[in-house]
């Protein structure tokens, strides 16, 4: 009976009734409103992600005891140094992915190592950074790139785009899966089979994902079967996570699934800008959303030896897991947030 009341009292409002009586109804208006919410939620997070890049405790290695100091004693704290004992420890460092660049004091002049596979933009930052310092100090410097990019991709954006292909994939096949056969499998068989379906939609994705990206940008080093089984991953976390928000949350797990995986995992995976340019809230997320983590596994297979791999590819996991206890545990049942909404307001 409070259910009833609740949606009888909604078209109480005139303009609503006003559409309903010509033919839309109180759910498609309130659908409506949820997609102005997530279409502001968009541009909102991307404009507060992007609009002022400002380093943050960079990481670098340098071989010298005073220029560390002087680093960390930047006004605004952009760079964070650690000392290390020569240039092959400093490479080393960035090879490991502890490093975003490495300063080099020589006798004659100085080295500036860089890693663009890391993020081009940092490595824009630390040039300019040091720019400054060698203007002060008077100290000239060389600028040497230890993880060049491949011409196809001068910027660094395809990994980005390879993983935001994979997570918009992931999420739609579950919404797609969603609209033909009901939001919540009706007995945990059906969701095995459904869960299936989504497992070798994913192995099929990683293959063709990784086809694409070397058959377009080319000159990456070939780990083909690694990107593909991380594209696997990363679509079947996704997909499983949306299908557990469905069942949750029937129609609204969709627009869940675009505000975690898209809203807020796209800006913050390090894409456009490094984790360390990113505001605070952005750079706290990211390794922790499927984009995000996504993107660290991408670049730890083609550009870093799989060095700092494990942490994203449990992420991932995270997802996948979660995913299939949430859908296989709600399985055939009503959750009462699923049933307010799927009788919400229909004329």
């Amino acid at each position: 009976m409070a259910g009833r009341h609740q949606r009888d009292s909604w078209p109480q409002w005139r303009w609503v009734r006003w559409l309903a009586d010509r033919g839309v109804s109180t759910r498609s208006v309130a659908l409506v409103i949820g997609v102005l919410l997530l279409q502001a939620g968009f541009i909102a997070s991307y404009l507060a992600a992007f609009h002022e890049p400002k380093p943050h405790e960079i990481a670098v290695a340098t071989t010298n005891d005073q220029v560390a100091q002087q680093l960390d004693g930047l006004s605004g704290d952009p760079l964070k140094a650690t000392v290390v004992a020569d240039r092959a420890a400093a490479v080393q460092r960035i090879d490991d992915q502890d490093a975003y660049g490495a300063y080099v004091v020589g006798q004659q002049s100085d080295e500036l190592i860089v890693a663009s596979a890391a993020g081009v933009a940092v490595v824009t930052t630390l040039e300019q950074i040091f720019q400054q310092i060698s203007a002060q100090t008077g100290r000239k410097f060389t600028v040497t790139d230890v993880k060049p990019l491949p011409s196809g991709d001068p910027r660094g954006l395809s990994g980005f785009y390879l993983v935001v292909g994979w997570t918009v994939g992931g999420y739609l096949v579950a919404s797609a899966l969603s609209v033909s056969l009901g939001a919540r499998p009706s007995t945990r068989q059906r969701a095995v089979v459904r869960l299936g379906a989504l497992a070798a939609y994913a192995v099929v994705s990683g293959i063709v994902g990784a086809w694409i990206s070397y058959a377009i940008v080319g000159g990456m080093p070939h780990h083909y079967v690694g990107l593909a089984a991380l594209g696997a991953l990363l679509v079947f976390g996704v997909g499983a996570a949306t299908m557990a928000l469905q069942v949750v949350s029937s129609i609204v797990g969709i627009g869940l699934a675009v505000l975690l995986f898209v809203i807020l995992g796209n800006p913050s995976a390090g894409g456009a800008y490094a984790w360390p340019l990113l505001p605070g809230f952005w750079r706290a997320i990211g390794p922790w959303l499927p984009p995000g983590a996504g993107l660290s596994a991408f670049r730890s297979i083609v550009y870093f030896g799989n060095s700092k791999l494990l942490m994203p590819l449990l992420v991932l996991a995270a997802y996948a897991v979660v995913g299939i206890v949430a859908t296989m545990l709600l399985a055939g049942r009503r959750p009462h947030l699923a049933a307010e909404i799927d009788g919400f307001g229909t004329t």
